[in-house]
């Protein structure tokens, strides 16, 4: 298959027999799946579930959050033609990757909403398959991670964000996207001494006991060896990552809910995440693409390519281990 054949190429997101390959329909047309992924519930056979939460409840400064998902998909249109570019794995090719669709919840009953979604998850790990989310608000994380250590045991953390997330609240009934940290310290989901915080540039002075490496140390240390001490912070035990496009500074990611000047540009992240090559990771999220307030469609398109390094860094964790490495 090549690029020529997007002459009889459409709507692969439905119509692709496999849940492997490259695809070549015109960006510009077609259903739009994240990599044109074929729409599926079925995870028979299935290696990696890519899942959207759409979902935004009660941001700092900017609604829209829930549009995220739809976004990322669009934006994802323009990178499925090759592998991506950089790495000696291509999970479009090598592993069985099928879009699950959206989370369904009554957006008038948001009480329920966290034991929904992680329900959703639950459903999706129980079949041994791991899952890439695509929010929707940072709140969303918390019962993802509940999910999560119910298979796992408390796993470590990786989180790219302008915020620490743990200010302090002992209501664990609350919905609140600025908590959700502090909440898993508590309710035992995470490891904080495994678990590291990256591009922070806020002050909160409670770290729950997670390691920071924040925006300042990113731009002077450099990505390399932001990289390597994330490494060695982790170290061989699951861990989950969690980027926050807000990660981003604005001039880079202009379309999130709580935009924070000074943080990383997207060469660097783009380094710092391909280096991570090697570390255990079992499943992660983007989180917080406000396509509202960005009509360039620059945030998404940031968020379409952390998406997909989140992917490699799984397919190439997973490849080793398949080959005893």
């Amino acid at each position: 298959m090549a690029l020529e054949d997007a002459v009889n190429e459409v709507d692969t997101a439905l119509t692709r027999s496999k849940l492997t390959g490259l695809a070549y329909e015109n960006t510009f047309g077609g259903a739009t799946s994240f990599l044109r992924r074929r729409y599926t519930k079925d995870l028979d056979g299935v290696d990696l579930a890519i899942t959207g939460v759409p979902f935004d409840q009660a941001v700092t400064n900017r609604p829209g959050a829930r549009f995220g998902p739809r976004a990322l998909r669009e934006a994802s249109t323009l990178q499925p033609y090759d592998p991506p570019f950089g790495w000696d794995v291509d999970p479009l090719s090598e592993f069985n990757i099928a879009d699950y669709g959206d989370l369904a919840f009554d957006y008038a009953k948001v009480a329920d909403f966290p034991a929904r979604l992680e329900k959703h998850v639950a459903g999706i790990l129980v079949k041994d398959v791991n899952v890439l989310t695509l929010g929707g608000d940072h709140f969303i994380t918390l019962p993802i991670l509940k999910a999560y250590a119910a298979k796992y045991g408390p796993i470590s953390l990786v989180q790219f964000d302008a915020h620490s997330d743990s200010w302090p609240d002992d209501d664990m009934d609350r919905i609140d996207h600025g908590t959700f940290v502090y909440k898993a310290v508590k309710l035992g989901l995470i490891d904080p001494e495994r678990s590291v915080q990256i591009g922070i540039r806020t002050t909160n002075p409670d770290t729950m006991g997670l390691h920071t490496i924040d925006a300042r140390e990113v731009h002077l240390a450099g990505p390399l060896a932001v990289a390597e001490k994330i490494k060695e912070i982790v170290g061989s035990s699951a861990c989950y990552m969690t980027f926050d496009i807000d990660a981003l500074d604005p001039a880079f990611a202009p379309g999130t809910g709580t935009p924070v000047w000074g943080g990383l540009t997207s060469a660097q992240a783009a380094i710092i995440l391909r280096d991570l090559a090697g570390i255990n990771l079992v499943g992660g999220d983007v989180v917080e693409v406000n396509p509202p307030f960005d009509t360039t469609g620059a945030t998404a398109i940031a968020g379409a390519h952390v998406a997909t390094e989140i992917m490699c860094l799984w397919a190439w964790n997973r490849r080793a281990k398949a080959q005893g490495a």
